[in-house]
């Protein structure tokens, strides 16, 4: 089964437009920085406000990062493309206009293969064309009237727009996050989607089990977190099979997911294509892709997750989980490689990110870009552990210090003191003491009560600061205690 049936038998159709905004220097046809926030309307020209007479011209940057996000979900890339106007009036279009693509876009066709619950999933894309964002309207602050910042107008946007093949808010968050980690990989788009970089029109329908024509769908406009995408998507269900099992009938229209009270919203009658009244744009040329140049951009393209994925399995003969875990970030996974070219133990490696590394990180809210802790350290950490300079216990005080100092695992072993005791006669001489004051203890272990074991290690390793070698301290515990 492709798609979910609900609990009153209609199949959930659901396609997803995903909005990235292209991580260039510049505007999509202007010279404007795309940098985030600034003062209101400063990121602005006469271009990308739409004053009378001026001219755009197309971002290469912009051209190039399309194409290879394209050639990374498998797209036919289009030797020939154009661009159109999409004519709408909103307060935040300053032109009355959109210059997007329309019947010819850069990239047709394509596929992500998403991993669901039932299995591997393998989405459709329908194509995926470049336009420019539109600007952003500011309603916070008062109930008279609003304001409009253009900053973000004119942002190169990619939009990827799948087919109908997506049958529950899960699959469809989780094709969020498969399509997200991509473009990070690609580097096209930095997917910050608190600041507006990555969202998401979400189409969805319902249709009675069995039948091929499609229901009438409502559009969950602008949704910008994964969470929202399945929380918007599951009140949608639920409102359109409450609608159609008491006989009523859908209207097509545009919705917006309301966070605070958690339910969608009409916005307005959802427009078909010629309601846009597109025509070619008259001020840009048609776009000419060359071999040539597919086959530069083919030449850039980094190792993609699932490759990664793969290679990691194989090469480092990590579990699935940790594989997973390790190349659902680009980051993450070139820090790990990084480590294990260091000469960490692969599994040893990935233990220590996917544990005490991404615990910090969430604990202190940071992200890892900002990380100090670099990946020769971690391999150096791992050395004194299998060495036995220092006890995992101790480690883990030592991986903390690294991770908040950025010094290195001997650095902080030095300074700190925190060398581990595998001197075996002071450890005989420690434990004799131990057991000579626990006669009661050590007669019950006698006895035959060796769950007592953990008693004595714990008294040994209070005695030594937690100092002593693990390793040895049973060793030698188990002989003379027996």
């Amino acid at each position: 089964m492709t798609k979910r049936d609900t609990a009153t038998g209609y199949e959930v159709v659901i396609g997803l437009e995903i909005h990235a905004q292209m991580s260039t220097a510049t505007k999509m046809f202007c010279g404007c920085t795309t940098l985030f926030g600034g003062q209101p309307n400063t990121h602005t020209c006469p271009v990308c406000i739409g004053m009378p007479g001026v001219l755009p011209v197309m971002n290469k940057r912009a051209l190039e990062f399309t194409i290879r996000a394209g050639l990374a979900i498998n797209s036919e890339i289009s030797r020939y493309s154009r661009f159109a106007r999409k004519n709408y009036f909103y307060p935040d279009l300053p032109k009355g206009y959109q210059i997007s693509q329309y019947e010819l876009p850069i990239c047709v066709g394509g596929c992500v293969v998403i991993t669901t619950e039932d299995g591997e999933k393998t989405i459709g894309i329908t194509r995926i064309h470049m336009e420019e964002d539109a600007g952003k309207n500011i309603h916070e602050g008062s109930v008279s009237h609003s304001l409009v910042d253009l900053n973000r107008a004119g942002v190169p946007l990619m939009e990827i727009v799948t087919e109908p093949d997506i049958g529950s808010p899960k699959e469809a968050a989780a094709f969020m996050r498969k399509l997200r980690g991509i473009l990070r990989y690609l580097e096209v788009c930095d997917g910050n989607m608190e600041e507006g970089s990555l969202r998401c029109d979400a189409n969805v329908s319902l249709r009675p089990h069995g039948t091929e024509a499609l229901g009438t769908k409502t559009e969950i406009k602008n949704i910008n977190s994964f969470r929202f995408v399945e929380k918007a998507l599951e009140y949608e269900i639920k409102r359109q099979e409450k609608v159609l099992k008491a006989g009523g009938t859908i209207t097509q229209e545009t919705r917006l997911w309301d966070v605070a009270t958690g339910v969608t919203q009409s916005m307005r009658s959802k427009e078909e294509a010629h309601d846009y009244r597109y025509f070619p744009e008259p001020d840009l040329v048609p776009i000419a892709v060359s071999d040539e140049f597919i086959d530069c951009v083919r030449a850039t393209m980094p190792e993609l997750p699932d490759t990664l994925k793969g290679r990691f399995i194989e090469v480092y003969n990590l579990p699935q989980y940790d594989a997973d875990i390790l190349t659902s970030d680009k980051q993450v996974a070139l820090f790990f490689e990084e480590a294990v070219r260091g000469g960490a133990n692969p599994k040893a490696a990935s233990n220590w990110i996917m544990g005490e590394l991404m615990r910090l990180l969430n604990e202190k809210a940071a992200a890892f870009e900002s990380l100090q802790l670099r990946p020769a350290d971690l391999a150096g950490l791992i050395k004194l552990i299998d060495d036995g300079t220092i006890s995992v216990k101790i480690a883990k005080v030592v991986f903390e210090d690294m991770f908040n100092t950025g010094k290195s695992a001997q650095e902080v072993v030095k300074d700190r003191g925190l060398v581990q005791i595998s001197d075996k006669g002071h450890l005989e001489q420690t434990i004799a003491d131990i057991i000579a004051g626990n006669p009661a203890e050590t007669e019950r272990y006698r006895a035959g009560e060796v769950k007592l074991m953990g008693f004595f290690v714990g008294e040994v390793m209070k005695a030594t600061k937690g100092k002593a070698n693990p390793k040895l301290v049973n060793e030698i515990l188990r002989r003379k205690l027996t």
